[in-house]
């Protein structure tokens, strides 16, 4: 009888060893870990703000690529940072079909370049597209076309690199007279470009692809522009922080001539701009003091969130 019970004892040990093991089991540990490492951390402030975008989705989500990783604020109040990737995203830019998707380049933690990355998770995890051009590179402006979403344009030690296929490939790069702080492709031409500068020019304009710039407009010229924003529904209506304008001021005919708001953000500087694709009235601006400020109608009234 004894006998009897330990064959069926290592039987039943057998059958726990092999369900244990099996493909099913992996995939459901596998899971479990991965749930685990999409993991929204608890976050008190924010430090050294490079990027700001709304999700394409739900206004509701902003994300803000750091000097420690990626952000995200959700219903203007509850900070987290997304997993305990602590890169330094210098450049960033969203996906224009998938929410989950973001491109940034800039520094690993333990210091050198990270080249091109890519996340398909909502920026829990990244994985290396290409080094750029004489990289790995360091975009410190990167930026996807909402237009062709293929078509990614970046600024690497003077020179505009463009890439066609999604950032596999580099095919050209372009020198250029200015240090382009940010980089903002059109929303609904693939040729049309701008870059703020710190220098004179204000914003430069490229209509065709990056290869040749000129001066978007003499109003902005002779200070620094910090970030442009672009209506995601009418290409002509822009946004601005210029310091020959005295702060935010807004374009209604594609940068041609611009009208001052009146709005002093604490005076504070404003680097960063985003508006909504969802409802473009709902606006985002980052000050160089991290703080957050929101606008429902189009940037002429704002609140500080944050």
């Amino acid at each position: 009888m004894n006998k009897k019970y330990l064959i069926i004892g290592i039987i039943l040990l057998i059958i726990t060893f092999i369900f244990a093991h099996s493909p099913q089991k992996r995939l459901k540990k596998s899971t479990k870990a991965n749930i685990a490492f999409q993991k929204l951390i608890p976050a008190r402030e924010i430090t050294h703000g490079h990027g700001l975008t709304v999700d394409i989705k739900d206004p509701k989500k902003l994300y803000i690529a750091t000097h420690h990783g990626l952000y995200v604020l959700i219903n203007d109040k509850d900070l987290y940072q997304l997993g305990d990737n602590n890169n330094d995203y210098m450049g960033f830019s969203p996906s224009v079909n998938n929410s989950k998707e973001f491109f940034a380049s800039g520094h690993p933690e333990a210091g050198g370049n990270i080249g091109l990355q890519k996340s398909e998770d909502g920026g829990f995890s990244w994985k290396q597209i290409s080094d750029g051009l004489d990289g790995p590179v360091d975009f410190h402006s990167l930026s996807v076309s909402p237009k062709s979403p293929n078509l990614i344009f970046g600024w690497f030690k003077g020179k505009i690199q463009r890439s066609t296929d999604g950032g596999l490939n580099w095919e050209a790069s372009y020198p250029t007279k200015f240090f382009a702080t940010s980089l903002i492709a059109d929303t609904t031409n693939e040729n049309i470009v701008y870059a703020t500068t710190p220098q004179g020019p204000g914003v430069m304009v490229s209509r065709d692809k990056g290869e040749s710039w000129s001066l978007l407009s003499g109003e902005l010229q002779g200070g620094i522009v910090s970030t442009l924003a672009i209506d995601p529904n009418d290409s002509q209506k822009l946004l601005v922080f210029s310091e020959k304008l005295g702060g935010l001021a807004k374009s209604s005919d594609g940068g041609k001539t611009w009208q001052k708001i009146n709005e002093l953000f604490n005076k504070e500087e404003i680097l960063y701009l985003a508006i909504s694709r969802t409802d473009p009235n709902i606006v985002y601006a980052l000050s160089h003091k991290n703080s957050i400020y929101k606008s429902v109608d189009s940037g002429e009234t704002w609140n500080k969130i944050r």
